[in-house]
């Protein structure tokens, strides 16, 4: 074979397989790209009656460098509806006996005063933000173990502290009008990202379910899970999850609100400058909702992904850059491409959360205002 043809046999076929890694949802990209203004040019879809909001984490805020009341302070200036809110287990009772409200009081009436509505994740294991699980040490004897599902008849004492938990907090706070739901666990019945592999029962779960319910029998219960947008994660979610469903079947059963978590890129590895992303949000992946039997009942987006997801935990900012996971602009175009999907299925989102909002707030005081201002954007034009 001569040299040109062999040249051109193997163009054709790294061709190929970069062909075949993009339509099965890899991509090989830059990691930091270059800020621009693209975000003020992407059209604004409407959002009809949809409630526009964040969810809040102290925990990202600190990790962030910064001071969480001051940020929620910050961004509860600005005009959306709804805020989510954390009550964290390990925080409110660090030692066996006694809890701190005191952080928690304060972001609900700080929400409150800016008029606000408020869902509250109660947890308990599982909830929203990094490292996503909040079980108090003293809680637990030993840690839960390894692929495994931890249920009602393995951890019977965990599932009676959670329970406790659980109605301790609606106890405190069903009387506040603002709380218009009541959210069990995170991403109830998935294994806790890639650093564990055990996951909780649908019992557990559904024991959890009915206490809180018995507690406050007036407001719902939301239930949120994981939308994967790639092949790659379809297949590895199915696969984890394949004995009792995973946690969007599981909600769609148990709750009265269904919450959809919505992140179309995302790196898998990055270095040298680059990384490796699945990526759900090109025009030849499967449609948004393409896996998921999404109910006729009360739906919304529980977190739409704005901000970046790389490869580490806490997100870069790098000056005058922005990360591929996430450009400013995504924060439209994210929000763009669930209200248009739910137009398609002729489904009425009750909300839609912005996922970032701490992010904004720390780029916003490194002099890159972009996200902050595409969320704004959002706000004045839909």
């Amino acid at each position: 074979m001569r040299a040109g043809t062999r040249l051109a046999a193997l163009t054709g076929g790294v061709a190929a397989t970069l062909a075949l890694a993009r339509l099965s949802g890899f991509r090989l990209a830059r990691s930091e790209r270059r800020l621009t203004d693209r975000w003020r040019r992407v059209a604004v879809e409407p959002r009809g009656s949809a409630l526009l909001g964040i969810s809040f984490r102290p925990l990202q805020a600190e990790a962030l460098g910064l001071d969480a009341r001051t940020t929620l302070q910050t961004l509860l200036d600005y005009p959306f509806e709804v805020v989510r809110l954390g009550a964290y287990w390990n925080r409110i009772e660090p030692w066996p006996a006694g809890s701190r409200f005191d952080d928690l009081d304060w972001q609900i009436g700080a929400a409150e005063r800016a008029g606000k509505k408020i869902v509250l994740c109660l947890g308990p294991v599982k909830s929203f933000g990094y490292p996503e699980f909040f079980v108090p040490a003293h809680q637990l004897s030993r840690p839960l173990p390894e692929g495994t599902l931890v249920d009602a008849e393995s951890h019977p004492s965990l599932l009676a502290a959670a329970i406790a938990f659980a109605t301790r907090i609606v106890e405190r706070y069903r009387e506040r009008e603002s709380i218009i739901a009541w959210q069990v666990e995170h991403e109830a019945v998935d294994p806790l990202g890639m650093e564990h592999s055990w996951r909780l029962g649908v019992d557990f779960v559904a024991d959890e379910v009915a206490a809180v319910r018995e507690a406050d029998p007036t407001r719902p219960i939301m239930m949120n899970g994981f939308l994967p947008t790639s092949l790659p994660v379809r297949l590895q979610q199915w696969w984890r999850t394949r004995e009792q469903g995973d946690s969007l079947a599981v909600a769609r059963r148990l709750a009265d609100v269904v919450g959809i978590d919505y992140y179309p890129r995302h790196a898998l590895v990055g270095g040298g400058g680059w990384g490796l992303y699945l990526e759900g949000s090109h025009r030849r992946s499967p449609r948004l909702g393409a896996w998921v039997d999404v109910p006729r009942g009360p739906l919304l987006i529980s977190e739409g992904q704005a901000e970046p997801w790389e490869s580490v935990t806490t997100p870069p900012g790098p000056a005058g850059k922005a990360m591929f996971s996430c450009l400013p602009e995504d924060v439209i175009g994210n929000y763009n491409r669930c209200l248009a999907w739910a137009q398609r299925r002729c489904l009425q989102l009750d909300a839609y959360l912005f996922w970032g909002a701490e992010y904004w707030v720390m780029r916003q005081l490194r002099g890159d205002p972009h996200y902050l201002q595409a969320f704004i954007r959002v706000l004045e034009t839909a």
